[in-house]
C-alpha cells in the first residue's frame, strides 16, 4: 500500500520534461511547487515500503506524508549538485523513524516472541568483505531480537544497505555521516547479527560495490 498522493498531478510538462533528474525537477518546482508532486510520484512508493518494514502500515503513512512535506518545505536549499534526491529523502524519513524508536523495538520485541517473520533479512557475512551486499530473506524471531539489539545508528546504516542496497556514499549523504562511520558502523552490525543468528543463518550474496 502506498501513500495517497499529498498533491495534485501537476499540468502536462513540455516532451522530455519527465526526463529531468531529481535536482532539476526539485529546482522547477522552486516556482512552481505542483511540479513537486513529481519527486513524490518517483520516491513514496519505494519510501513507504522501507517505512511499512520497520513501522507497520499505519504508522509508514504519517511518516512517509511528513517525509514529503518536510522535503518540500526544504526544497529551496536543497544541493542541487546532488542529482539524486533519494539519500536526503530517505535521511528525512530516518530522522522520523527514530522519533517512533520505541513503536519500532516493540515491534520486534513482538516478533521475537512469536517468530512469524513477515520482515525479513538475510546477509553477507564475509568479513574480509567491507562491501558485502545484504539481501532481504527470511530469518525468524533470532533475527527479530538481533535487529532489537542494535543501536539506532547502526540499525540505520544495516537496513539501508540491506533493503534499499544503497552505497557507503549514499548511506553517509542520508545520515550525514562520514563514510568510514558507515564502514564501521555496518562492520559492528554485522558482527552482531552474526553473533546472535549463528552461521547456519547466513547466505551469501553476490557482492556489490558499495563504496560509490
Amino acid at each position: 500500500m502506498t501513500a495517497a498522493p499529498l498533491w495534485p498531478s501537476p499540468p502536462a510538462e513540455p516532451a522530455g520534461a519527465g526526463d529531468d533528474d531529481d535536482a532539476q525537477l526539485i529546482v522547477r518546482s522552486r516556482a512552481r511547487p505542483e511540479v513537486f508532486a513529481g519527486l513524490y510520484d518517483r520516491h513514496a512508493p519505494g519510501l513507504h515500503r522501507y517505512v511499512t518494514r520497520r513501522l507497520g502500515r499505519d504508522l509508514a503513512d504519517d511518516v512517509v506524508g511528513e517525509t514529503f512535506l518536510i522535503a518540500f518545505r526544504g526544497r529551496e536549499d536543497y544541493d542541487i549538485s546532488r542529482p539524486q534526491a533519494r539519500p536526503w529523502l530517505y535521511g528525512i524519513a530516518a530522522n522520523l523513524i527514530s522519533r517512533h524508536r520505541r513503536s519500532e523495538l516493540r515491534a520486534y520485541r513482538a516478533l521475537a516472541r512469536s517468530g512469524a517473520d513477515p520482515v525479513a533479512l538475510t546477509y553477507a557475512t564475509d568479513p574480509d568483505a567491507v562491501d558485502g551486499r545484504l539481501v532481504a530473506q527470511a530469518a525468524g524471531a533470532a533475527l527479530a531480537a538481533a535487529l532489537r539489539a542494535l543501536s539506532d545508528g547502526d540499525r540505520h546504516v544495516l537496513l539501508l544497505v540491506a533493503w534499499e542496497d544503497f552505497s557507503y556514499a549514499e548511506v553517509a549523504d542520508a545520515l550525514g555521516i562520514p563514510i568510514g562511520t558507515v564502514r564501521s558502523r555496518l562492520n559492528r552490525a554485522r558482527r552482531k547479527m552474526r553473533s546472535a543468528l549463528g552461521d547456519t543463518h547466513p547466505v551469501y550474496a553476490p557482492e556489490g560495490d558499495h563504496h560509490g
